[in-house]
């Protein structure tokens, strides 16, 4: 890297991405400038104490009303914001290299879009951003020739494996799924399984939406239609294997029948890093893998009959329009209800799919639009009589 800091803003950066970013960050001290952090609610402390500890000079918290405690905990030389409007403000006008999404949510859409007009990288974290708006971002993207950089270990390792070829020559794009913490169960074993037993992932430590979409597989069916938007590749060639050791990230399959894959330990700091250094490559002294000492990797197709998700991204990217952000919305609220026991984990796939079988797809649609089909899913989704 040249001897200028990049000059970046994390939000998101209490979070497990966040955490991660920063001990990333940590590892390169001369190399990076954190110039703005925000994060959500009820996250004061952990805020001013990064934003103690990195010298920030610009916080946001999500909350209007946490403002005061905000401003009453940063230190000198920190200035405190609150809301949304702030946020896109700031992200307009500082000067910034480099905008690491790591916000939970459709929360994270209305700040990416304000980076992006201002033509501002993105390392992206936030799935939702391209599984409900990724029409108007990518087209955005293009036109003001802002590079979307993806911070997902699978479309990370994508990325990697297509770097410096044409996509022309581009088969088939292979996600890699642990399986989640019930892999091998029947459809009738997950009717009893309670959050507790689907927090237990086997191999990433995550946030608690992440983890519950990756026992349910839907992180599968959303990260499928986040590379369908990122690659420009089609549903039909887009595919997800499980692979329990977490070792392979994702694999590129070629047109003369080769195949690409990125190997790695289980580590969110290598495509952060990946993402934050690029196009070098630092030795920050993460773990190594040792293949011998790993011994065998292993792979199994996902079993569609006890876990249906992966459908509903086939049938969202093949319909286009709003529809994978009503799959996205439905899916946050089947969830809250699954964890306050109101429906029983199956559940969460049968909301999903009646609220998308009720839904008026609209094909090309604006960012308006958009977010009037994530409400309105939201609300059918959260209405449906389901057990």
């Amino acid at each position: 890297m040249n001897g200028k800091k990049k000059r970046i803003a994390l939000l998101g950066a209490t979070g497990s991405i966040g955490t991660s970013t920063l001990r990333v960050l940590r590892a390169m001290p001369e190399a990076f400038e954190l110039v703005l952090i925000s994060a959500g609610w009820g996250n004061i402390p952990k805020l001013a104490e990064i934003a103690a500890e990195f010298k920030v000079p610009h916080t946001v918290t999500a909350a209007e009303t946490s403002l005061p405690q905000l401003r009453s905990q940063v230190p000198a030389g920190t200035t405190a914001y609150a809301g949304e409007k702030a946020l896109c403000d700031l992200l307009s006008t500082l000067e910034l290299d480099l905008v690491v999404s790591a916000i939970v949510g459709n929360a994270a859409i209305p700040p990416v879009v304000a980076a992006i007009g201002a033509g501002r990288d993105i390392a992206l974290a936030s799935k939702e951003v391209l599984v409900a708006a990724g029409y108007p971002v990518m087209k955005l993207a293009a036109e003001k020739k802002v590079r979307i950089l993806p911070v997902d270990s699978e479309h990370s390792a994508l990325f990697q494996c297509l770097e410096g070829h044409s996509p022309e020559n581009v088969e088939k794009l292979i996600l890699t799924a642990s399986g989640g913490p019930f892999r091998g169960k029947s459809f009738a074993d997950l009717a009893g399984v309670t959050w507790a037993d689907a927090m237990k992932h086997p191999t990433w430590s995550m946030g608690p939406k992440v983890t519950l979409d990756s026992a349910t597989l839907m992180n599968k069916a959303l990260e499928m239609v986040e590379a369908h938007h990122l690659f420009q590749m089609s549903g039909d060639r887009i595919d997800v294997l499980v692979h329990p050791q977490s070792i392979i990230h994702s694999i590129v399959e070629w047109r003369d029948g080769n195949q690409t894959a990125l190997l790695s330990v289980p580590d969110m700091c290598f495509p952060i890093q990946y993402a934050l250094t690029l196009p070098d490559r630092i030795n920050t002294g993460l773990k190594r893998l040792d293949l011998a000492q790993t011994g065998s990797l292993t792979f199994e197709r996902v079993d569609e009959r006890v876990f249906p998700s992966l459908s509903f991204a086939r049938t969202a990217m093949r319909e286009q329009g709003t529809l994978a952000a009503v799959m996205n919305a439905a899916n946050d609220v089947a969830g809250v209800r699954f964890r306050e026991g109101e429906i029983a984990l199956p559940g969460i796939w049968t909301v999903i799919e009646k609220t998308m079988s009720d839904h008026q797809n609209k094909k090309d649609p604006t960012l308006e639009e958009i977010f009037a089909a994530d409400e309105w899913a939201r609300a059918y989704a959260a209405s449906l009589q389901v057990k």
